[in-house]
């Protein structure tokens, strides 16, 4: 179900029953963009079923589904007619316009071709675990899960979220296991790893199933790079990247999960049986995470369960 994911702790919320997020999502339900407007975002349904609930609760596991549509117009277009609607206006006038007068015309431009923008659309999955005091956005840039974390916050006043972190940096983290050709306990390191200078120039290494166990990486990390990404699988049971923003990207349940899941999972019909996995094992995931990154700071109590 998540591909990607970054994960935010509830530093501050009194959860609303069931029945008010369900009322509080009916109100925010998706609705397509109209001809001039430019995004659109609004809550869907997760199974995908039309006019079906917005919420679902899959053993205690609430997930939400945020669809979001764009009309892009393309810059090029809009900078070729900018220049000739200017060049005309110069033509007839004897003066150019500039400044506010030349912004007002370029989106009077925009405006004018929205209506025959193609619309993009694309969904995000949430998930909150309030046992745990979580949320976890199925994204993997912050850009992304911030729009997420804004219409969050706007369907539920008084909700805190705050990025997690972890007492060391993923990258000091991944730096040491990488150097030290030791994985932390429950995890092995597999065969992709992106490792970049700390400077203005960005030099980048990567290694794309390649071994990453050879002094050559060591080296690396002695001339002063650092890893941004490292492919790591937990417990043989789920593969992943982590990056130094603390991302888990390309998530993927392993074989002996899926064997033991049996066949509901993944067919059709399988929505509830999807979540109970995924979230069953991220869960247990996470913990051991965050304990390889040194554990919460100090402040923040003990690691989520």
């Amino acid at each position: 179900m998540f591909k990607n994911a970054l994960v935010y702790r509830i530093d501050q919320w009194e959860p609303p029953t069931q029945a008010d997020i369900e009322a509080r999502l009916d109100g925010a339900r998706f609705v397509e963009c109209g001809p001039t407007q430019r995004e659109a975002a609004g809550w869907v349904e997760p199974r995908g079923e039309k006019h079906g609930v917005l919420l679902e609760s899959v053993g205690g596991q609430l997930i939400l589904k945020l669809c979001t549509e764009s009309r892009p117009v393309p810059g090029g277009v809009v900078k070729q007619q900018l220049e000739a609607r200017l060049d005309r206006i110069e033509a007839e006038t004897g003066r150019r316009p500039r400044g506010k007068a030349q912004r007002e015309l370029k989106e009077q431009i925009v405006h004018d071709l929205l209506p025959r923008a193609f619309p993009k659309r694309s969904t995000t999955l949430v998930w909150l675990d309030l046992a745990a005091r979580l949320v976890l956005i199925g994204a993997a840039s912050s850009k992304k899960a911030d729009a997420v974390l804004t219409r969050l916050v706007e369907l539920f006043g008084g909700l805190r979220l705050v990025p997690l972190q972890t007492a060391l940096s993923p990258a000091s983290a991944m730096s040491a296991w990488l150097s030290e050709k030791e994985a932390p306990r429950g995890f092995s390191i597999d065969r992709e790893c992106e490792l970049k200078q700390p400077d203005s120039e960005k030099a980048a290494v990567r290694y794309a199933r390649h071994t990453l166990d050879i002094d050559e990486v060591g080296e690396h990390i002695r001339q002063g790079k650092l890893p941004t990404q490292l492919a790591l699988t937990w417990n043989s049971r789920v593969s992943f990247v982590l990056t130094d923003a603390l991302a888990l990207k390309r998530i993927k349940l392993l074989d002996v999960v899926l064997e033991n899941a049996g066949p509901a999972a993944g067919a059709d019909g399988g929505f509830d049986a999807d979540v109970a996995i995924t979230t069953g094992e991220l869960r247990l995931l996470l913990p051991d995470l965050v304990d390889a990154l040194g554990g919460l700071p100090s402040k923040d109590g003990p690691a989520p369960a």
